[in-house]
């Protein structure tokens, strides 16, 4: 469980519905966060797997950490993969570990 910036946001960011096991499926799921690129976004429900980047929280105001997406692809081109999600990319590079270390 990630601890984020307030209780409502920990809260909300790990929530995991017995229902559904597809976060953008389940209609009480409101935060998605996305380890890999250590981003938050509010689920656009339209069926689909679409979320609104946010840069604060909306319950404390607190400012969220700056996406590394943009240094995910950056740091895979400088090793050689144009296509990640083509590719057969590093392990620690489907989850947050390769900004961790």
């Amino acid at each position: 469980m990630k601890n984020n910036c307030c209780e409502n946001m920990t809260r909300r960011a790990n929530y995991k519905c017995e229902e559904h096991s597809n976060p953008f499926d389940c209609p009480d799921n409101l935060i998605f966060y996305n380890e890999r690129f250590d981003e938050y976004g509010l689920i656009i429900h339209d069926g689909g797997n679409s979320s609104l980047q946010i840069e604060y929280c909306p319950w404390c105001g607190t400012k969220l950490p700056n996406s590394k997406r943009d240094l995910w692809f950056d740091t895979l081109d400088q090793l050689g993969f144009d296509e990640p999600f083509e590719q057969d990319i590093p392990k620690k590079f489907k989850t947050d570990e390769w900004y961790r270390k």
